[in-house]
């Protein structure tokens, strides 16, 4: 008797196990994808997709999801879910939808504000089989130089250039060229570059199992007998870094990719998985970066939703059973109810609960707990240039650099960020520069005889709050004096790696912490959103941080669910969409990436035998 009870409750297990992994249908196809059509140069047409402005009578009927932000997070949960059979909705405060993906032309230059290179896009990659399906094959890449990055520390006389190259064995062996004495940190550090790259999932798989089974697997000691990336994720790299070498510059570069925290902070598993993204090749959407909304928003669109800007949502809207049940959008000076049974947030947890939310919602205990598991993330200031000229002529490469005055990462950011607002633009200590025009292809057609710059550095949100509540552009004379301080310091600095350009340049604009809450509503101006400190990736954190909230049909996407940049901002759309769907997704895109090696195979197969014939 109590066999045949067990057995019927084992039964019941497997088979709902594989009817929630396997029994739902996929919204993913290799049938929707297909060949790019020619791209469109004529914005005119474009601005009618990413530019389409809010009104009542845009509103699909019938919504099934609203998805606040425009950013890759929401859009790729929105495309995710419009390919699932749900009608969505994006709303866009700004008025261009993409977030950090979007570009923005001025003075006929133009630039990208936070998609600056992507990696892991190769030929059937996971990433490369998501962007085929939330764009249906239409956004294509191309691959930069095989020397992505190249790294200066110190200044003048006692500068030095290191260099990192894409390749699954050259990377490591042009770092052995550069460091032959560090042969044993070197080997080291790539092991967890191989952890990073193998085993992450099982820290997103974390979020997708039931909370309490994650708790228990990780409590118990069961997680860390699976894999040690649940340790790792939850180290400290300069504590680790200090283990493996004693050579500062070799720490450097091992946590050079900086995102707002010094090394000290920071997850030596998340550095090592940044370094890891680049290993297959680093790339640039064609067209720039603004392709990727164009052609995911017209996936959307395809199945019955639509993307509109100059939409601010001032409140989510929760209904009498505390479920959120729609946002109100405002619209000059009136408020637009717009309703549907679930709400996605991509425009961060903080702005999400203390500005969206109802106050009686934001005051519950659950929700402030929920709050407080993130921190504010730092401030970004960026400096964009244009110039008369051509790459050639200017002496511009596809190759970043990234700026160091100091091999002490932890030390230089401690001080830069302990000083005076007065002090601060004299005393940058690190900085990114980029070459957009030099990435595309395409930009010549688009641009002839025009380049331009980006460069990138960390600031600190206070150091410009006394203008909070002025209005952008007209924030007066002090304002403007004083991010131009900035912009003075970090251009010179540029100057001496791209002697050319000084006497060349024609435009010159810089967005700070205000411009970035301004145009992407990043809270505090923190282009990488909350956080991304050591204790956000303990493996209980993770577990708890989850796309769902304690507001019913309330939902989270973007940088905040699992880490920053575009892939960890799409991936936190995917698990976003996995979680609302009730179904993982990712098993079909696996499943996906399955027959289109077979494929790939029976094509290279057919291939030698044409040849042998």
């Amino acid at each position: 008797m109590w066999l045949f009870i067990f057995l019927i409750w084992l039964a019941t297990c497997v088979g709902g196990t594989y009817w929630y992994l396997f029994g739902k249908r996929s919204p993913f196809s290799l049938e929707s994808v297909r060949p790019p059509a020619p791209r469109e140069f004529d914005q005119k047409k474009r601005d009618k997709v990413i530019k389409q402005g809010f009104s009542a009578d845009k509103v699909p009927q019938n919504l099934d999801v609203i998805v606040i932000g425009s950013g890759i997070g929401g859009l790729t949960a929105g495309a995710t879910l419009a390919k699932a059979g749900k009608k969505v909705l994006v709303l866009e405060q700004h008025d261009q939808a993409g977030g950090c993906c979007h570009t923005y032309i001025e003075k006929g230059f133009e630039f990208d504000v936070g998609l600056h290179y992507i990696g892991q896009v190769h030929e059937n990659s996971l990433l490369r089989i998501v962007f085929d399906q939330i764009t249906e094959g239409q956004l294509e890449f191309q691959k930069l130089d095989q020397q992505f990055d190249t790294i200066h520390i110190g200044q003048d006389h006692d500068k030095q250039e290191y260099t990192i190259v894409s390749g699954k064995t050259e990377m490591k062996a042009h770092l052995l060229k550069q460091f032959p004495d560090e042969k044993k940190a070197i080997e080291t550090f790539f092991k967890i570059m191989k952890i990073s790259a193998k085993k992450t999932h099982y820290l997103a798989t974390l979020k997708l199992i039931p909370q309490w089974v994650s708790l228990f697997l990780l409590k118990s000691g069961i997680a860390n007998l699976i894999s040690p990336v649940f340790r790792l994720s939850g180290t400290c790299a300069t504590d680790y870094l200090n283990t493996l070498t004693k050579n500062k510059d070799l720490q450097i570069l091992f946590s050079y990719l900086f995102y707002g925290v010094p090394p000290k902070e920071s997850s030596i598993l998340i550095n090592a998985l940044l370094i890891h993204h680049y290993k297959r090749g680093a790339y640039y959407p064609k067209g720039g970066a603004s392709e990727i909304a164009f052609h995911i928003i017209r996936t959307i669109q395809k199945y019955g939703g639509n993307c509109l800007v100059r939409a601010p949502v001032c409140q989510i809207l929760v209904n009498e059973k505390g479920a959120a049940c729609g946002v109100k959008v405002k619209k000059g000076q009136e408020e637009v109810d717009v309703l549907a049974p679930v709400v996605v947030s991509n425009c961060g947890i903080f702005t999400t609960i203390q500005k969206l939310l109802p106050p009686e919602i934001q005051v519950k205990h659950e929700v402030q707990e929920r709050l407080n598991m993130m921190r504010h993330g730092r401030g970004s200031l960026l400096v964009f240039s244009g110039f008369d000229g051509t790459q050639e002529d200017l002496g511009l490469v596809s190759t970043n650099f990234w700026l160091f005055k100091d091999n002490d990462m932890d030390k230089s950011m401690d001080h830069f960020f302990a000083l005076s607002k007065e002090e601060a633009p004299d005393n940058i200590p690190m900085m990114f520069i980029t070459v957009p025009s030099a990435k595309d292809p395409e930009a010549k057609l688009r641009h002839p005889g025009k380049s331009c710059m980006t460069i990138l550095t960390m600031v600190k949100y206070e150091w410009f709050e006394e203008w909070k509540d002025t209005t952008v552009r007209k924030r007066g004379d002090d304002y403007l004096n004083y991010k131009m301080r900035f912009a003075k310091n970090l251009f010179d600095w540029a100057c001496t790696v791209f002697p050319k350009i000084k006497d060349k340049l024609v435009f010159q604009d810089v967005a700070t912490p205000l411009t970035n809450m301004h145009y992407l509503g990043a809270q505090r101006g923190a282009m990488y959103s909350s956080e991304h400190n050591l204790e956000r990736f303990y493996a209980e954190s993770v577990a708890r941080n989850r796309c769902s909230t304690p507001v019913k049909n309330l939902y989270i996407s973007g940088q905040d669910v699992f880490s920053c940049g575009i892939a960890g901002a799409l991936h936190g759309g995917l698990l976003c969409a996995s979680t609302v769907l009730d179904h993982i997704v990712y098993i079909d895109l696996l499943l996906l990436k399955k027959k289109l090696k077979r494929r790939k195979a029976r094509e290279l197969a057919q291939l030698t035998k044409n040849k042998l014939q």
